[in-house]
C-alpha cells in the first residue's frame, strides 16, 4: 500500500521534500482495525520527516502550523503528519515515543527511504537514554487519564464514543496505555524499541473491549512498577550527547538539500530532453 499520488503531488513535505516516510500508530504496531469493522476506529496513519528548500532555513519562508515545524495532512482515511527535520530531531533528542518509533521499524514499515533518511536510521542509538522514561511514562499517564475522561473531549468520533459508553472506558486509549508501558520497559531494559508488537493480538483484545476496566488498571499498575525498576537498572546512558546530535542535524539537512538539487536537475534534464526535437522518434517524424 502506498500514499495516493494526488496527496503526494499536493503536499511536498510528504512528497519531494520527504527524506523518510513510514507507517505509524496501529499500522506500525500490527494492531490496525479497519473502520468498517465493529471496533474499527483507526485511520491510515503515516509520519514523514522532510527537508524543505534553503529559503526555509536561510530566508523568510516558514513551515507548518504556527511555523513550528509540523504539518498535518488529512485526506479521507489518510492521517499524515510531516515534521521538518530539525523539529523531528529535537523531538528524537527529547525521547518522544512517536518520533523514536520511526527509527525502529522493519523494512516493510517504510514507504520512502532516502540517503538523508538513512543517516538518521544508521544513528538511531544516538538518541538512546534513560530520559525516555519520562516521555513514555508521561504519555502513558495521559492515556490513563483519557481512558476514563476522554468522552468529554473533542477528539472522539461517534463510534469511539459508542464503545466508551458500552464498556465504561476508552478501549483505544487503554490499548495505547498498555503498549506504551510495555515498550518503555523493553527499551529501558534492552536498548531496543520493539515497534511491531509481538503482543499485538492481546492489544487488539483490549481495543475490542475484551478486558474489563479493572483488568486494564491492574496491568497498568504492574507495568508502571516494572518501568520504575527498568529505569533503575537500565544500561542506557543518562541523556543523549547534544553536540553529536547537533552535528548529525547539519549532515541530515545538507543531505536533504542534495536530494532536492539532484531531483531538480533530473527534472530539468528530463524536460529538456522531452522538448528537444532531435529526440523525436522515427514513427512520429514527417514522411
Amino acid at each position: 500500500m502506498s500514499i495516493p499520488r494526488p496527496i503526494l503531488d499536493a503536499n511536498l513535505p510528504v512528497g519531494d521534500w520527504s527524506i523518510l516516510t513510514a507507517w505509524r500508530g496501529s499500522q506500525a504496531h500490527g494492531t490496525w482495525i479497519g473502520p468498517k469493522e465493529e471496533y474499527g476506529t483507526d485511520d491510515k496513519d503515516v509520519m514523514a520527516i522532510c527537508v524543505p528548500p534553503k529559503p526555509y532555513y536561510l530566508g523568510l519562508e516558514t513551515y507548518g502550523m504556527g511555523h513550528r515545524g509540523t504539518k498535518e495532512i488529512a485526506e479521507a482515511e489518510w492521517d499524515i503528519v510531516a515534521y521538518e527535520a530539525r523539529k523531528a530531531i529535537a523531538l528524537l533528542e527529547k525521547g518522544n515515543p512517536n518520533m523514536l518509533m520511526i527509527l525502529w521499524l522493519p523494512d516493510t514499515g517504510y514507504i520512502k527511504r532516502t540517503p538523508a533518511g538513512e543517516i538518521l536510521l544508521q544513528n538511531r542509538h544516538m538518541f538512546d537514554g534513560k530520559h525516555v522514561y519520562g516521555a513514555f511514562v508521561g504519555y502513558a499517564r495521559g492515556q490513563l487519564h483519557r481512558m476514563t475522561h476522554g468522552v468529554h473531549e473533542g477528539y472522539m468520533g461517534t463510534k469511539r464514543k459508542e464503545l466508551f459508553h458500552r464498556y465504561g472506558y476508552d478501549t483505544k486509549n487503554a490499548g495505547h496505555l498498555i503498549r506504551l508501558l510495555r515498550m518503555a520497559v523493553e527499551y529501558l531494559s534492552t536498548g531496543v524499541l520493539n515497534v511491531v508488537r509481538s503482543d499485538a493480538s492481546e492489544l487488539i483484545d483490549i481495543k475490542c473491549g475484551r478486558w474489563s476496566l479493572e483488568e486494564v488498571k491492574k496491568e497498568a499498575d504492574r507495568l508502571f512498577g516494572l518501568a520504575d525498576a527498568a529505569l533503575i537498572n537500565s544500561p542506557l546512558p543518562g541523556t543523549p550527547n547534544h553536540g553529536r546530535i547537533s552535528d548529525l542535524t547539519v549532515g541530515v539537512v545538507q543531505a536533504g538539500w542534495r536530494q532536492l538539487r539532484e531531483h531538480a536537475e533530473y527534472a530539468r534534464t528530463h524536460r529538456l530532453m522531452s522538448d528537444d526535437p532531435s529526440e523525436t522518434t522515427a514513427d512520429s517524424s514527417p514522411r
